[in-house]
C-alpha cells in the first residue's frame, strides 16, 4: 500500500483532479444505480401490478430531502401521474425515456473520469520517469560500477511501462469499484436488510482466496523484474562487445546465456499469468454461487410470504447484487494484476531512494575563478577498505603542466577522478586557491575544468553538436576550436560536413578523429585547468601526431594535470610525478628523473625505449 501511494504522489497537485474525479465518480454512480433500479417498475407494468403499487401514492409531490426515500417517492409520483394520463403504455415508454436518459448520463459522466485518469496517468508516468532520470545522473560514478547497466535501462522503460500497464490504468478500479460496491450495498440494505446480510458473509471468502493469488503473483513479478533486468545487461553486452564475440565465435557461449535468462524470464511470466488469471474464474465461480444461494433463500422468503419484498422488487434486488459482482471481480484483478507493477515501482523508487554521496554540502559557495594554484594536501583515498592513495603532497602552480607517470594501478587516473569531486578523498584535501573543492558546489568546481578522456565519448548527434555540447556557441566559434584540435580538415571531407550524425558513440569515424572531436569540445569550453587522461595511448603514429598537436594548443596558457603511459608526451611537463603503489615515488622534470640512478622513472623509460610494454 505504501508504494501504492508513493506512485500516486507523483500526480501532485491533487487539487487539480480529484474534487472533480469524484464528481463524476459519483454521479456516475447514481445514474448507473438509476438504470437497474428502474427495472423494478418496468417489470410492475409487464406483471400488470402497477395499479396496485399505486394505490398508496400522495396526489402532491413530496418534499425536497436528501435521501433514497426522496428519490423512489418522487419517481413514484410521476410515474403515477403518466400511469393516470396515459396508462400502462404511456407508463412504459415514461420508464424508457428515464432509462436512455439514465444511461447516457452515467456514460457520459464514466468518459469524463476517464480523461481525468489519462491526464493523471501521464503526468505520474512523465515525473516517476523524470525522477528516475534525474536521480541516476545525480548519482557518483562509483554506484555505477557496482550496477548493472542493463537493469537500470530496464528501470528507466519497462519497469516504468509495467507501473503504467498495471498500477496506473488500474486507478478507475481502485477508486471508483469500491465506491460503487458501497452504493449498491447501501442501495441493497435499504430494499432488504435480511438478504444483504445474508450475501455479507460469504462475499469474504472471495476476498480471501483472492488476496492470496495476489502475495504470489508479487513473488513471481519481483523474480520476473529481475530476470528482465539480467536478460537486457546480457544484450547490453552482446551489442558493445559484438565484435570480440565474433571474432572469438562465442555466438554459442553468449546465446546460451542469452537462452537461460530469455527461458527462465518465460517461465516467470507464464507462472504469473496462470496465477492472475485464476482469480478471474474464482471470484465468479463464488459470485454465481452466492447468487444462487440468494435466489434459493430469497425465493423461499417471497414464496411463503415472509419477505417484504414483492417478487419484482426481488427480481430488481437479484438484478442490483448481480451488479455488484462486477465491480468486485473487477476490484480482485486488479490487485491481482498490481502486483507486477508494485514490484516495478518499488525498483524505481528504490534507485530515487538512493542518496548521491558525492553532492553539495548545505553551506555550499561558488568556486571563486581560478588565480593561483592548486594544492593536493595529505590526500588519501580507499575504495572500501582497499587504499588507492596514501599521503599525496602536491603543487600545481596555475599555468603549470604537471603530469602524473607510473604502472598501471598506480593510483593515476583515481588522482584525477578526485580533482573534479567525481569522488571525494578520504582523508587530505584538495584545495583550489586554498578553497576545499568539498565546500564548493559541485557545478562550479566542473565549470572551470575541461577533461579529456582515453576514451571519446561521444554522443549519436551531428559533430557541430558534440563540439558545441552544453553551450551557445555560434558556429564561427565552433569551427575555429575543430582548426585548433586539428579536426577541421577531416570535418569539411565528412559527407555533410559539421552537420554529419557520427553514429553510436562516434562508430562512423576513427580514434584519432574521435579524440580531435573531444579536444575540440574542450577547446569551446575553454576551461582554466585542464584534465589529460592518457589522451593519446590508443591511437596509431599519425593520430597521435597530429592528437598531441591539438592538445599542445589546448594546454597552451592552462593549468594542466596529464596523465600517460608514453613518457614522450610528457617530456615537455614542467613537472613529472611519478606514481607506484598509490603514493609519490619521483618527482622532477623529465631531464632529472632520467638521469636518477636505478629510479622507477628512468626504468619505465628503458622498457619503453626497448619496446617493453608496461
Amino acid at each position: 500500500m505504501k508504494t501504492y501511494l508513493r506512485i500516486l504522489g507523483y500526480a501532485r497537485p491533487f487539487a487539480d483532479f480529484v474534487p472533480l474525479y469524484f464528481l463524476y465518480t459519483v454521479l456516475g454512480i447514481i445514474f448507473g444505480l438509476c438504470n437497474f433500479t428502474l427495472v423494478i417498475p418496468l417489470l410492475n407494468v409487464l406483471f400488470g401490478t402497477t395499479e396496485q403499487h399505486t394505490v398508496a401514492i400522495s396526489a402532491a409531490p413530496p418534499d425536497f430531502a436528501l435521501s433514497i426515500d426522496y428519490i423512489k417517492t418522487m419517481f413514484d409520483y410521476y410515474f403515477t401521474q403518466v400511469t393516470a394520463a396515459r396508462g400502462k403504455l404511456g407508463a412504459l415508454s415514461f420508464v424508457c425515456l428515464i432509462l436512455i436518459v439514465s444511461v447516457f448520463l452515467s456514460n457520459l459522466f464514466r468518459y469524463l473520469g476517464l480523461r481525468i485518469i489519462a491526464r493523471v496517468r501521464a503526468r505520474v508516468i512523465r515525473n516517476m520517469r523524470h525522477a528516475l532520470y534525474e536521480r541516476i545522473t545525480q548519482l557518483q560514478l562509483g554506484y555505477f560500477s557496482g550496477e548493472r547497466k542493463g537493469d537500470l535501462m530496464s528501470r528507466l522503460t519497462n519497469d516504468v511501462q509495467e507501473v503504467e500497464g498495471s498500477v496506473v490504468n488500474t486507478l478507475t478500479g481502485v477508486i471508483r469499484d469500491p465506491l460503487f460496491i458501497v452504493a449498491y450495498f447501501v442501495l441493497l440494505l435499504y430494499m432488504s436488510l435480511k438478504l444483504t446480510l445474508f450475501t455479507l458473509l460469504i462475499l469474504p471468502v472471495s476476498g480471501l482466496l483472492i488476496s492470496g493469488i495476489s502475495k504470489r503473483l508479487k513473488r513471481q513479478a519481483h523474480q520476473s523484474q529481475e530476470s528482465l533486468g539480467t536478460m537486457l545487461s546480457v544484450i547490453d553486452e552482446t551489442l558493445g562487445g559484438i565484435r570480440v564475440i565474433k571474432a572469438f565465435n562465442a555466438q554459442p557461449y553468449i546465446m546460451g546465456k542469452f537462452r537461460a535468462q530469455n527461458n527462465k524470464y518465460a517461465r516467470t511470466l507464464r507462472a504469473m499469468a496462470n496465477s492472475r488469471d485464476l482469480s478471474s474464474p474464482i471470484s465468479e465461480f463464488l459470485g454465481v454461487g452466492v447468487v444462487a444461494g440468494l435466489l434459493f433463500y430469497g425465493g423461499t422468503l417471497v414464496l411463503s410470504g415472509e419477505s417484504e419484498l414483492t417478487a419484482s422488487d426481488f427480481i430488481g434486488y437479484l438484478i442490483l447484487f448481480s451488479q455488484v459482482l462486477v465491480p468486485v471481480k473487477a476490484l480482485g484483478g486488479a490487485f491481482s494484476y498490481i502486483q507486477r507493477g508494485l514490484v516495478a515501482g518499488e525498483r524505481i523508487l528504490k534507485v530515487v531512494d538512493t542518496e548521491p554521496i558525492i553532492r553539495d554540502q548545505p553551506n555550499a559557495h561558488v568556486l571563486p575563478p581560478f588565480e593561483h594554484q592548486i594544492e593536493l594536501r595529505d590526500l588519501q583515498f580507499s575504495y572500501g577498505d582497499q587504499p588507492v592513495l596514501s599521503n599525496i603532497n602536491l603543487l600545481i602552480p596555475k599555468g603549470k603542466t604537471v603530469a602524473l607517470v607510473g604502472p598501471s594501478g598506480s593510483g593515476k587516473s583515481t588522482l584525477a577522478d578526485l580533482l573534479p569531486r567525481f569522488y571525494d578523498p578520504t582523508g587530505g584535501q584538495i584545495l583550489i586557491d586554498g578553497h576545499d573543492v568539498r565546500d564548493c558546489t559541485i557545478h562550479s568546481v566542473r565549470e572551470q575544468m575541461g577533461i579529456v578522456t582515453q576514451e571519446s565519448i561521444l554522443f549519436n548527434d551531428t559533430i557541430f553538436n558534440n563540439i558545441r555540447f552544453n553551450t551557445e556557441a555560434t558556429e564561427a566559434q565552433v569551427v575555429e576550436a575543430a582548426k585548433i584540435a586539428n579536426a577541421h580538415e577531416f570535418i569539411q571531407q565528412t559527407p555533410e560536413g559539421y552537420h554529419t550524425f557520427i553514429g553510436d558513440r562516434g562508430s562512423r569515424l576513427s580514434g584519432g578523429q574521435r579524440q580531435r572531436i573531444s579536444i575540440a569540445r574542450a577547446i569551446l569550453r575553454n576551461p582554466p585547468i585542464l584534465i589529460l587522461d592518457e589522451a593519446t595511448s590508443a591511437l596509431d603514429t599519425e593520430s597521435e601526431k597530429l592528437v598531441q598537436e591539438a592538445l599542445t594548443r589546448l594546454m597552451h596558457s592552462r593549468t594542466s594535470l596529464v596523465i600517460a603511459h608514453r613518457l614522450s608526451t610528457v617530456q615537455h611537463a614542467d613537472e613529472i610525478v611519478v606514481l607506484q603503489n598509490g603514493r609519490i615515488v619521483e618527482r622532477g622534470t623529465h631531464e632529472e628523473l632520467l638521469v636518477r640512478a636505478g629510479g622507477l622513472y628512468q626504468r619505465l623509460n628503458s622498457m619503453q625505449t626497448n619496446g617493453i610494454l608496461i
